[in-house]
């Protein structure tokens, strides 16, 4: 004889669907169950993917930040663009030119005979050249200790022709060099252009002090792309 009474039922607990369960506690404990919608699923991509260009956003925003700061750090300290607005330095330098300064190398270095360079232009320079330019660029062909002079048109350092071995504008014109000894911590700068150039001989010596820094390249136009 057999017991019909289900409550005496043997039950394998394999057999048992828990899956009513799993869900209810998924729900309740992780707030969301096993199962997703399509719309949940896009909602959460667009979620993710505003995130991803929030991020990227953040980290141009930083490296546009830290490539703005080097420029300007690079342009007080160690280079420096200039544009050429007069025919004093030709054929060397025209009008138009774009030039590079480089400022470490006067910082850190010494100024030597046929450099170019960019320097505050002296209070002088106003008064006996007429012009109110702040910045100034010429090449040095006295340094500190030199006797200067010139006869013709040859200049004389020492006593001793100078060799300018750069392309420069003859005759040295009207204003001649008279004989003078270059003093400490100052130079002696003429234009390349010598007879249209207003430049030591009338203004006398430019201090070290004002020297922005040495012309080492020229960049514009391309075609007359040069290093000095």
């Amino acid at each position: 004889m057999t017991n019909e009474d289900n409550s005496d039922k043997e039950i394998d607990i394999n057999d048992f669907d828990w899956s009513p369960y799993v869900a209810s506690f998924a729900d309740e404990y992780t707030g969301m169950g096993f199962t997703q919608s399509e719309e949940e699923l896009k909602r959460q991509k667009r979620a993710r993917g505003r995130r991803r260009r929030r991020k990227a956003g953040i980290e141009w925003i930083v490296i546009i930040a830290i490539a703005l700061g080097v420029s300007a750090l690079a342009r007080v300290f160690i280079f420096q663009t200039y544009y050429i607005p007069s025919a004093s330095m030709e054929p060397t330098l025209l009008i138009g030119d774009r030039i590079i300064v480089d400022k470490l190398s006067v910082s850190l270095g010494t100024v030597n005979t046929g450099d170019i360079i960019v320097f505050k232009a002296p209070a002088a320079v106003a008064t006996q050249c007429g012009d109110s330019v702040s910045d100034l660029v010429k090449r040095v062909v006295g340094v500190p200790g030199d006797r200067v002079s010139s006869k013709g048109d040859t200049i004389l350092i020492n006593g001793v022709p100078l060799k300018e071995n750069w392309p420069h504008n003859e005759p040295l014109g009207a204003r001649v060099i008279e004989k003078q000894k270059v003093p400490a911590d100052s130079y002696f700068v003429i234009g390349d252009n010598h007879p249209n150039s207003c430049d030591s001989r009338y203004w006398g010596y430019v201090p070290r002090e004002n020297v922005i820094g040495k012309v080492f390249v020229r960049i514009w136009p391309f075609s007359r792309l040069h290093w000095f």
